[in-house]
């Protein structure tokens, strides 16, 4: 606090012109910002780096990280501040203030090492264009925050737990007993000691009762579509009504922590809470979008790129048909059936969904298995449906043999601008492994290209708000999808200028699209 009142130092923090070297410089900017205090210029962060260089470092904690690179003179945080409801500042100041240096000390040791690591895979240019240019960005969205109505909060939480209740009731009438539904253990005995129902399957702590048995179930007995119901009422009052209240600041925002350095795709991933994860599917799940609201005079504007990862496919894959389809702006999964099922006129609903779930299914390394249980067909006419699906576009079935290949052969896969993705899967001598470091291969540089091209579209977003003074300010980042917060005056600007921005963060052999919505709730738009 003392080093903070200090004029000297909050202007060395402040100055674009001096250099700094960071360990998460998000997490320090905005530590900073709740101070109103400024920091500007990390020239390097060392947790970004070991990040870039190996996407598993981003997880662990200081000495870790630094001990891959050979350096060793730092303590486990844990030996310092003590661990659970011990941890703390100790009260040896000098203890603290030695494990504070010796950081400070290998951030210092550790820079050039990293950046000429980065420097020799071609990664550089990731860490000082992109990653640490969005860490700011990241640091005033976290700042900025997002509004919460709280009536609309209380309202939907009481008629949740309505609803709860009433099917609990009926689950226990259908049971003949009481007991705990969210327990799987009385759950499993429920369902297949005393109702006596098929595809029991034991464990060493009971019987299964996972999603998938349920499902198998769902025919059997009229208490499975309310067991199935009930968990997903439970999970979204205990995830979201009940869970949302504790982490609304005074403010009435709610502000999201963004795992820069998490994910191994080079996605964002949201935290304390989770605003990625809210459903969308049922009508419940996106009703809780309600709760999130524009201040008065504001309104919320949503941006989505359409189809993003399909368009990457075509680009990396180098496909033809998809270019001309996508840059002739045809529905792609109407004439992907076209092609695949030689339809002439009409495509059926039917047709559509299959081919897009093919379409889509692909950039997952999607199986005969599983696509036959997405379409409820036979795995053989799965596999014939696949195989047709490569014979349309050629250019993927080549794409899939030499993106693996090239996988075994170097250990990694790398996007567009170079992020990387190691696969020590690959090497297991275990097939389901194997299998699923062969499926990590083909997906990752088309998920990690979509990942780096948003990172990228957020970087100039921001750019044009603050160099034309705009009030409108960037809230939330939602896998594909950016959401805004736009005074009145600036909606009819923001409605061209956001989408425009999306669509040009990158140049594509495809024209990139993205949609926009305005609207007054999440909810909305």
């Amino acid at each position: 606090p003392d080093l903070l009142n200090s004029k000297t130092f909050k202007n060395y923090l402040k100055d674009e012109k001096v250099n700094k070297l960071t360990y998460d410089f998000k997490a320090a900017k905005v530590a900073l910002m709740w101070r109103d205090v400024e920091f500007n210029n990390a020239s390097f962060d060392l947790l970004l780096a070991a990040y870039l260089i190996d996407s598993h470092y981003g997880r662990e904690e200081f000495k870790y990280i630094v001990s891959k690179f050979n350096y060793n003179e730092v303590e486990y945080d844990e030996f310092i501040y003590g661990k659970g409801a011990k941890k703390g500042i100790p009260e040896d100041t000098n203890l603290y203030m030695k494990h504070i240096v010796s950081k400070a000390r290998a951030i210092y040791k550790l820079k050039d090492k990293l950046i000429e690591n980065l420097k020799e895979d071609n990664q550089y240019d990731l860490l000082n264009d992109i990653e640490l240019p969005l860490s700011s960005v990241l640091a005033k969205m976290e700042f900025e925050g997002i509004l919460v109505n709280k009536e609309e909060l209380l309202n939907q939480k009481l008629e949740m737990e309505k609803r709860i209740n009433i099917i609990t009731d009926e689950i226990i009438w259908h049971a003949g007993r009481e007991f705990n539904i969210a327990s799987p253990k009385q759950l499993g005995e429920v369902l297949f000691d005393e109702l006596k129902l098929p595809h029991a399957k034991k464990t060493k702590t009971g019987y299964s009762t996972n999603v998938d048995v349920l499902n198998k179930l769902k025919n059997k007995h009229p208490i499975i579509p309310l067991i199935l119901e009930f968990r997903e009422l439970n999970k979204l009052y205990t995830t979201y009504l009940s869970g949302l209240e504790p982490v609304i600041f005074t403010d009435n925002k709610i502000h999201t922590i963004y795992k820069q350095a998490l994910t191994t795709t080079g996605r964002l991933s949201s935290t304390d809470p989770n605003l990625q994860n809210i459903p969308t599917r049922t009508l419940e799940g996106r009703q809780i979008r309600k709760i999130f609201v524009a201040d008065e005079n504001n309104y919320l504007l949503a941006s989505d790129y359409s189809q993003i990862e399909l368009r990457i496919l075509a680009d990396i894959a180098d496909v033809k048909a998809l270019q001309e389809a996508f840059n002739n702006n045809e529905d792609i999964h109407s004439e992907t059936a076209r092609k695949v099922f030689d339809i002439k006129g009409d495509v059926s609903s039917e047709d559509r969904r299959a081919a897009k779930a093919v379409n889509f299914g692909i950039i997952y390394g999607i199986g005969s298995w599983s696509l036959s249980e997405d379409l409820n067909i036979t795995p053989k006419e799965a596999q014939d449906f696949i195989d047709r699906y490569l014979g349309v576009y050629p250019e993927i079935k080549d794409y899939m043999e030499n993106i693996v290949k090239f996988a075994e052969e170097n250990g990694y896969v790398e996007t567009l601008v170079k992020r990387r993705r190691y696969i020590p899967e690959l090497k297991s001598k275990i097939f389901f492994q194997k299998e699923f470091g062969k499926r990590t291969a083909l997906n990752a540089p088309i998920q990690g290209t979509a990942a780096d091209i948003i990172k990228i579209a957020m970087i100039d977003l921001d750019k044009y708000l603050t160099k034309n003074n705009k009030k409108s300010k960037l809230l939330l980042q939602v896998h594909d999808e950016l959401i805004l917060e736009v005074p009145k005056d600036e909606v009819e600007e923001m409605k061209q200028i956001v989408p425009k921005i999306m669509s040009d963060a990158y140049k594509l052999k495809v024209e990139l699209k993205a949609s926009c919505d305005v609207g007054k709730t999440w909810f909305d738009i």
